[in-house]
């Protein structure tokens, strides 16, 4: 089961973005990973070097805290392992989250949901420092090997499937790892890549997984350095955007995989189309939709 994380499609965009001639669009399908999103990578580095290490071993619990994509990951990979996983979890995350971990044998612990993740990092952290010889805690917000997790696997991934002709690299912020990992690896590959990091409008927003930075706590790994840009995406036009991918594209993708393709068109609209500068303009679709189904925005028409 666990060779089967990364190594995931490169799907390229036929319809949506067709009003910028010179641009060419194309997203990574992590939905393809075995506990279906982008997290598996990380969470799997994470876990085999704490196995590496020793802070990892039969009889400890690995304990972190998740807004949902991680904790199933860590909730897959325990399983396959055989290491019991604690997860606290904000209680306002999806019904079908909390039963793919409740699936997984995962012990879940709810917190508060106006806290948002920021709740569930302090309440893991006050569990791990209660009893830290009984939990592995990797601390996806803080551990560098999220982040590297990226910069060996997806990076290549991505440079290898463009055949090295990747000009802009566009990616959400959550625990940053994604996005630092994958942009550190490719501006050594080719300085000129233009890498965008992408964040909601405002605290307040619909972007599973996503950070605002100006508002949260702020993950150790994350590096504003590494980003050429940082641009925001509000929430309405992540929703507009998904279904227009289901329904032009044939892909059912996660809000916040919507919102990437979202930046990526306001990127190529910075183009010099007078130039008729050129672009390959990737991005993470981080999860398909499975898991969002049950949210309103499927049902609204396109003026409410």
């Amino acid at each position: 089961m666990l060779e089967r994380v990364g190594h995931t499609p490169l799907l390229r965009m036929e319809r949506v973005g067709r009003e910028y001639p010179t641009a060419e669009f194309y997203a990574k399908a992590e939905w393809f990973n075995p506990g279906g999103s982008v997290k598996d990578r990380a969470a799997l580095s994470m876990i085999r070097e704490g196995e590496r290490t020793g802070a990892l071993r039969p009889g400890k619990t690995i304990l972190d805290a998740t807004s949902g994509n991680t904790g199933i990951a860590y909730a897959m990979i325990g399983a396959a392992l055989g290491y019991p996983v604690m997860l606290c979890l904000p209680s306002n995350a999806s019904a079908e989250r909390k039963r793919i971990l409740s699936a997984y044998g995962a012990d879940i612990i709810l917190t508060a949901a106006d806290e948002g993740s920021d709740g569930a990092i302090r309440r893991a952290r006050r569990i791990h420092a209660s009893s830290p010889q009984r939990y592995f805690y990797p601390d996806q917000y803080s551990n560098p090997a999220n982040w590297q997790a990226h910069y060996h696997t997806t990076a290549l991934e991505i440079w290898e499937q463009t055949e090295h002709s990747v000009t802009h690299f566009v990616a959400g912020l959550g625990t940053s790892g994604t996005f630092v990992g994958t942009a550190r690896r490719l501006k050594e590959l080719n300085p000129e890549i233009q890498c965008i990091s992408l964040q909601p409008d405002e605290a307040f927003h619909g972007l599973e997984g996503w950070k605002h930075m100006a508002s949260a706590l702020v993950p150790v790994i994350y590096d504003a350095r590494v980003a050429d840009r940082d641009l925001v995406i509000q929430t309405e036009d992540a929703y507009r955007m998904a279904k227009r991918l289901a329904r032009e594209e044939a892909m059912l993708v996660s809000p916040s995989a919507a919102a990437a393709l979202v930046g990526c068109l306001q990127v190529a609209a910075s183009l010099d189309q007078n130039k008729h500068e050129r672009a390959v303009i990737v991005t993470i679709f981080a999860d398909a939709a499975e898991k969002y189904l049950n949210e309103r925005f499927w049902d609204e028409s396109e003026g409410s």
